[in-house]
């Protein structure tokens, strides 16, 4: 049996050192992670290409785990590589048309996802407004956890090994166990509180 691939998928400039994204990719023997050539002016070609390209060079299936512009890059994915998603992790999703930099991806896909997903979002993001991330949710049909002040989900937010977020992508990479939707919506519920 072929094992499943974690993809990790940053966001517009990258996940620095310390970035939960960066020590999951050192940590997880499983764990790809996207490269692009060009961290700071974007094209929605070019990332997708890429993305796609890394899923489709896994040898079985994959889990995403994406933050920010990664989760709309995520989105953005043709349905021949979107066929070899398991599930995505998708945290603290970016907002394409607050910044011009970010308009070529633009608009945002609000097409249900062929895959399970959680969408992990904070009440607080200076990136994207809960409520737009909610609505991503709602289209994507993506369990929605919403974090109470939690900045951008990152370093400057004190998010370095985030222990949800590792639970939430155990749920994702465990699906054949029926319990373990339970347990992510348990996980979710305990973020709200």
């Amino acid at each position: 049996m072929t094992s499943t691939s974690i993809i990790i998928v940053p966001g517009w400039r990258d996940s620095g050192p310390g970035h939960w994204q960066t020590l999951w990719a050192e940590r997880l023997p499983q764990a790809r992670r996207v490269v692009q050539d060009d961290w700071h002016t974007p094209t929605r070609s070019a990332w997708v290409a890429r993305l796609e390209e890394t899923v489709l060079e896994q040898p079985g299936p994959v889990v995403i785990v994406a933050h920010s512009l990664g989760c709309i890059t995520t989105a953005h994915m043709n349905p021949e590589a979107a066929a070899r998603v398991r599930g995505a992790l998708l945290v603290a999703p970016a907002d394409p048309e607050r910044r011009a930099v970010l308009s070529d991806f633009a608009p945002v896909p609000y097409a249900a996802l062929p895959y399970r997903s959680i969408l992990v979002a904070s009440s607080n993001d200076p990136y994207c407004p809960i409520r737009l991330a909610g609505a991503y949710a709602r289209a994507w049909g993506s369990e929605f956890v919403r974090l109470q002040n939690a900045g951008h989900i990152n370093v400057d937010s004190g998010h370095g090994e985030w222990p949800l977020g590792r639970a939430l992508l155990q749920s994702l990479t465990e699906v054949e166990q029926p319990s373990q939707a339970t347990a992510a919506e348990e996980l979710a519920q305990g973020a709200m509180t």
